[in-house]
């Protein structure tokens, strides 16, 4: 008895050293757990029909390792993460659930090792299948030894292996070719298409509406530039899974290949809304989303291709408006790091290109001084900001407004210049005193130089472009005028459009029209690099040939915004053309584009912020406070763990000292508690400056107002950090839920005066 007693002491006391060294609002299960979706899963409408056997007597574990599987073949991997921990919830010891995980964080290594390691703990309680789906992936992660490709070349073996084993199994043969797939994007050859194919197609005849056969599919093909050969696939993607956004993504990939913009365009709204639509009922970040920023930026893209331009323009306006993640925020599904194609600096890019591209000078200068042309902080970024501003000064005959913005240009290409041979200068001067041989050190300079080669480059370019465009503006009538014309770089945003019409304004004839020709060959089945071809062609006098472009620009203009300045020119031309009274025709009836939903019906057509719960604490004085009482006020609110978390405590005090500057900019700090109001003052007894720590501290006990804002580990039932910014109408405009504390003040301080200010700038 004595020794049972003992035994359960020593157990009782491991088990609260383990919850002791646990910090607050990190997981109980291990490091991988504090990160991904901490909130729980519900089974929700068009997941995809699959089917994936597992052993588990739970009901609700089997539908939800279902629903994650049908995540997993959407790479909706936040999502299906979540699904699989809520299977576990319902059956702690099902190892396939730690198996999706794993499968969940396939780009995440560290994440991916642990969660198999779970998995691997629970085999038994895994039928052989599934005890060679985890061993698959054992291996796959936990054997360092070999290399990256060994690895890849194992998994796909296994996974043949488990094909070969168990041939009525089509899961398996859907994750094989994914990982065959995979493996081509990872330096591994894919060898043979045609038996990938034959693999998915196997799949499909068992299923014909399976996600990740179509998925699948169309990677494969389209890496082959045979998007033809994936269209089937692509008619029935996204309705396969229709709750899934990347699933009508996908299908743009084959009708983008195949010119077919429009299409394209169709899909990328569609999957934008769908995502727009879970982001309401999650409750997450945009760019949370993984493929969110990448498809409405090819979506502004297709607009523009068809001539949708007021749709790009205010798409692309969207994405500024959007609340940025903080640097070095983790996302589930991509690699850990600093992201730099977000939704922020995308439409950046996307709104300068269309604005300059279908000509919108107006449009450009009275955005000059708003949010949508504020800098970004990234010299490329801002560098093409300030050329689109001159030129489009230049041609309003602005030349204060232009010369301003071409010395700015000239001012960033001398500092890039000087910190370009600065560091060139400090590799040589480390290189001398490693005493390298002095072949070496050229070499060691020329690498340190290299980063920079590409944006002076870029500068000089721009530079060029602006110079040409001054010329034009400050020239005498009928005076001759030596001009130098930029390089043609679509990347940079020099089109051949653009080059044209500045040859042809110069007086340039063959350069004009061999440019704009060109741009039609190089834009297949694009309205504009047509319509401006026609244009050229009817200033150089050649009215048969700019009919005949009027003629096939005619058959890409169902869909075109015909108020365009290009548009207008052409006007004279539609006399010429047969019919005369009929510029753009009724869109085309498609018969292989499968069965195509209401878009209205899939989710809104831009993101919103979502309105924040209401919530009535107890302060530390113990008088009562609400967010109504801020009501047209601009709050920020900090859900911290209480006074025992020292973290939490670390974050006050870095937030404290910043309250003024806050209120400045017209936003009240707040921070919420979890300890009940009695124990507030344990929090203020460890402020290291009271004078500066003005700002109210509530108590949420009950901890009802942390799960309200979604700041709580459903699965564990412990409460998380949590950070929002809540506008004066009472939205929510940006939020950080996390295992630790957020710790960036001055950034979200800079990040909360951009939104608000884009706030005031939507209509109501």
């Amino acid at each position: 008895m004595r020794i049972l007693v003992l035994a359960i002491a020593l157990l009782w006391c491991a088990r609260l050293s383990a919850s002791e060294d646990r910090k607050p609002g990190h997981s109980a299960h291990g490091q991988a757990f504090d990160e991904g979706p901490r909130q729980a899963a519900v089974l929700m409408d068009g997941m995809g029909g699959v089917n994936f056997p597992i052993m588990t007597k739970s009901k609700d574990c089997r539908r939800f390792f279902n629903q994650g599987v049908g995540q997993l073949h959407g790479f909706w991997y936040y999502e299906a993460e979540r699904s699989f921990r809520q299977a576990a919830v319902h059956d702690p010891d099902c190892a396939m659930a730690y198996w999706g995980m794993a499968m969940a964080n396939f780009n995440n290594a560290s994440r991916a090792k642990a969660f198999i390691k779970e998995a691997t703990k629970r085999q038994k309680q895994a039928d052989r299948r599934g005890q060679a789906y985890i061993a698959s992936l054992d291996v796959f992660f936990s054997d360092f030894k070999k290399s990256e490709t060994q690895k890849r070349e194992a998994l796909v073996k296994a996974m043949e292996r488990i094909v070969a084993r168990h041939p009525d199994d089509i899961e398996a043969k859907a994750f094989l070719v994914f990982h065959q797939w995979d493996n081509a994007q990872n330096a591994v050859p894919l060898k043979s298409r045609d038996r990938t194919e034959a693999l998915a197609r196997a799949v499909l005849k068992r299923n014909p509406m399976h996600p990740g056969a179509h998925h699948y599919r169309i990677h494969l093909w389209d890496d082959a530039d045979d998007e033809a050969h994936a269209l089937d696939s692509a008619a029935l993607c996204g309705q396969s899974a229709p709750g899934i956004a990347h699933l009508w993504h996908m299908p743009a990939h084959v009708f983008t290949g195949l010119y077919r913009y429009d299409d394209a365009a169709w899909h990328q709204e569609a999957s934008a809304r769908v995502d727009h639509h879970q982001m309401a009922v999650s409750r997450l970040m945009p760019d949370q989303i993984h493929n969110y920023a990448h498809n409405n930026d090819w979506l502004v893209e297709n607009l523009s291709y068809v001539g949708r331009v007021e749709e790009a323009i205010t798409l692309a306006k969207n994405m500024i408006e959007l609340p940025r993640l903080a640097p070095e925020t983790k996302v589930v599904g991509r690699k850990p790091g600093p992201d730099k194609d977000s939704s922020f600096l995308k439409g950046h890019s996307r709104l300068r290109e269309v604005l300059m591209d279908w000509e919108r000078w107006d449009d450009i200068l009275a955005l000059e001084d708003s949010v949508y042309f504020a800098p970004s902080g990234e010299t490329g970024d801002d560098a093409r900001c300030l050329r689109v501003i001159a030129v489009a000064a230049f041609q309003k005959g602005d030349i204060a407004r232009g010369e301003a913005k071409a010395k700015s240009l000239d001012d960033m290409l001398q500092k890039t210049r000087q910190e370009r041979f600065a560091k060139a200068e400090a590799a040589e001067r480390l290189a001398r005193q490693d005493k390298k041989k002095d072949e070496e050190i050229s070499g060691v300079m020329a690498e340190a130089l290299l980063p920079s080669s590409k944006l002076v480059s870029l500068l000089e370019n721009l530079i060029t472009e602006v110079s040409a465009c001054r010329a034009f503006a400050t020239k005498f009538s009928g005076e001759k005028v030596e001009i130098k014309f930029p390089s043609y770089d679509k990347d940079g945003s020099v089109r051949r459009t653009r080059l044209s019409q500045m040859h042809l304004g110069a007086g340039n004839d063959y350069e004009a029209e061999d440019h704009a020709r060109r741009a039609v060959e190089e834009g297949e089945g694009q309205v504009l690099p047509l319509a401006n071809y026609a244009d050229v062609l009817w200033r150089l006098g050649k009215k048969k040939e700019a009919v005949e472009a009027c003629q096939k620009l005619r058959s890409l203009c169902a869909y075109a915004d015909l108020q365009q300045p290009v548009f207008q020119r052409l006007q004279i031309l539609q006399t010429e053309m047969e019919p005369p009274e009929k510029w753009s025709p009724e869109p085309p009836l498609k018969t292989d584009v499968g069965v195509r939903p209401d878009l209205k019906t899939l989710g809104p057509a831009h993101w919103s912020p979502f309105k924040a719960p209401e919530w009535t604490l107890p302060d530390q004085k113990g008088d009562m406070r609400s967010l109504a009482d801020f009501k047209g006020k601009p709050v920020f609110v900090i859900f911290y763990l209480g006074g025992g978390c020292p973290h939490c405590i670390d974050q006050l005090n870095m937030f404290g000292p910043l309250a003024p500057k806050f209120a400045e900019a017209g936003i009240q700090l707040l921070a919420v508690s979890a300890d009940p109001a009695a124990k507030l003052k344990e929090t203020f007894a460890q402020i290291k400056n009271d004078e500066t720590f003005t700002f109210p501290i509530l108590a949420d006990e009950t901890l009802a107002t942390f799960k309200a804002y979604r700041a709580h580990d459903d699965f564990e039932k412990t409460p998380l950090h949590g950070t929002f910014l809540i506008d004066g109408d009472g939205f929510i405009r940006w939020q950080d839920i996390s295992y630790q504390p957020f710790l960036q003040p001055e950034w979200i301080l800079e990040e909360s005066r951009r939104l608000l200010k884009v706030s005031l700038s939507l209509p109501n």
